[in-house]
C-alpha cells in the first residue's frame, strides 16, 4: 500500500537535484511540438492518405497555436466513433509531385498527482464504464487472463485496492526489454508468456488484468517532451494507463517507467530509489509528456483500408491502401521536434 505522504516527501528529498522528467522535478513542461511528414518517395500514381493523432486541451494540458500546412488536397480533423479520439487526416490525389505536411501545436503541460483518495468509494454501475471494462483484440479479460487478475486481487474488496495489486504485480513481475520494437504491440497473452517489452506492452497488461478483475482502465497514448531546449523527438512516443476510482475520477500509472529506470539505472526491486519511483507513479505522472490519444482497434476518420488500428500513437499512413510501417524511416519519413519555451 502506498506510504504516508510524509515519507514519500523524505524519500523524494534524499535524492538531491531531479532532472526534469523524475518525481521532484519540475511542475511543469511547455514548448512546441512540431510533427512534419513527407510521403513524397513512394509512387506518384497511388493515392496518398495520412492520419495524425490530434491534440487537445483538458485538464491537464493546454493545446493552443496549432497550424496545419502542406500541399494536401484536402485535410480536416475528424473524431472515431467509439473513443471520439480527434484525427488530423489528409489525401494526396494520384499524381502529386510531392506530399508534405506539417502539424506545429504549443503545448504546456502540468504534472498530475491524483493521491487524496476518498475513505470510502462511491456507489457505481459498471454498465456506466463498459469500454473501459471491456476486451480489446490482443487484450482479453477473459480465460487465462481473468485467473490471474482474481490470483492477484485476492481478498481485494475495492476497487483501489485491485487497482494498486494489479500494478504492484507489474512492476513485480514485468520488465523492460529495450529489444522490443517501438512502443511494442500490446498483446497481452504473448506478453504474459515473456513479460518484457515496452510501455504499450506493459500496459496493454496493466489495462487487462485492471479490467479483468472490475476496475476501469484504459491507455493514454501520446510522445515525451525533451529534456533539452531544442530535441528530436521522433523515437520519444510513450504511453501510460488511467484507472476509474469510482467518486473520484481517473487515476494515472505509470509502471512502465518504474521498470525502465530499474534498467537504465541498475535498480533492483528492493531498493530505495525503486521504492520511490513506485510510489511516485502510482497516481502521479511529471510533465515531460504530452497526451495525443486514447483508444484501441480504432476505425478511423475517414476510415483506413484494412482492419482497425491498433493504437494512434505513431503517424498512420496509406499509399495505394497499403498500410506504410510508421517504425521503418525509409517507407515512412517523418520527424517530430521539440522546442522549450
Amino acid at each position: 500500500m502506498p506510504r504516508p505522504v510524509l515519507a514519500l516527501l523524505a524519500t523524494a528529498l534524499a535524492f538531491a537535484g531531479p532532472a526534469l522528467g523524475e518525481p521532484g522535478g519540475p511542475s511543469s513542461r511547455a514548448g512546441t511540438v512540431t510533427i512534419q511528414v513527407d510521403l513524397s518517395a513512394h509512387p506518384p500514381g497511388e493515392e496518398a492518405r495520412l492520419w495524425l493523432p490530434y491534440p487537445t486541451s483538458d485538464a491537464e494540458q493546454v493545446i493552443r497555436g496549432v497550424t496545419v500546412s502542406g500541399d494536401a488536397a484536402e485535410s480536416a480533423v475528424y473524431t472515431d466513433r467509439v473513443h471520439q479520439t480527434p484525427v488530423l487526416y489528409a489525401r494526396w490525389a494520384p499524381g502529386a509531385a510531392t506530399r508534405r505536411l506539417t502539424l506545429q501545436f504549443e503545448v504546456e503541460r502540468s504534472e498530475v498527482v491524483r493521491r487524496d483518495f476518498p475513505a470510502r468509494e462511491a456507489p457505481w454501475d459498471p454498465a456506466d464504464y463498459a469500454l473501459d471494462l471491456a476486451a480489446t483484440r490482443l487484450g482479453p479479460v477473459d480465460g487465462e487472463v481473468k485467473a490471474l487478475a482474481d490470483q492477484i486481487t485476492r481478498g481485494k474488496t475495492t476497487v483501489l485496492a485491485r487497482a494498486r495489486a494489479v500494478y504492484d504485480w507489474i512492476v513485480e513481475n514485468t520488465y523492460r526489454d529495450p529489444a522490443t520494437r517501438g512502443c511494442g504491440p500490446g498483446d497481452v497473452c504473448n506478453f504474459l508468456l515473456k513479460p518484457g517489452g515496452k510501455c504499450a506492452d506493459i500496459h496493454s497488461a496493466y489495462v487487462a488484468l485492471a479490467r479483468a478483475a472490475g476496475v476501469p482502465a484504459r491507455e493514454v497514448f501520446g510522445v515525451r517532451l525533451g529534456k533539452r531546449a531544442e530535441e528530436d523527438v521522433t523515437g520519444a512516443q510513450h504511453c501510460w494507463a488511467e484507472f476509474y476510482l469510482p467518486g473520484y475520477g481517473w487515476v494515472p500509472v505509470d509502471p512502465s517507467d518504474v521498470r525502465k529506470a530499474m534498467l537504465t539505472e541498475k535498480l533492483h526491486l528492493l531498493d530505495q530509489r525503486t521504492d520511490q519511483l513506485r510510489e511516485y507513479f502510482f497516481g502521479a505522472i511529471e510533465p515531460h509528456r504530452v497526451k495525443l490519444s486514447r483508444g484501441r482497434d480504432l476505425v478511423l476518420a475517414p476510415p483506413q483500408d484494412g482492419p482497425p488500428v491498433n493504437y494512434l500513437m505513431y503517424p498512420f499512413a496509406q499509399v495505394g491502401g497499403r498500410t506504410l510501417d510508421w517504425l521503418d524511416p525509409q517507407a515512412f519519413r517523418y520527424t517530430i521536434t521539440f522546442r522549450a519555451r
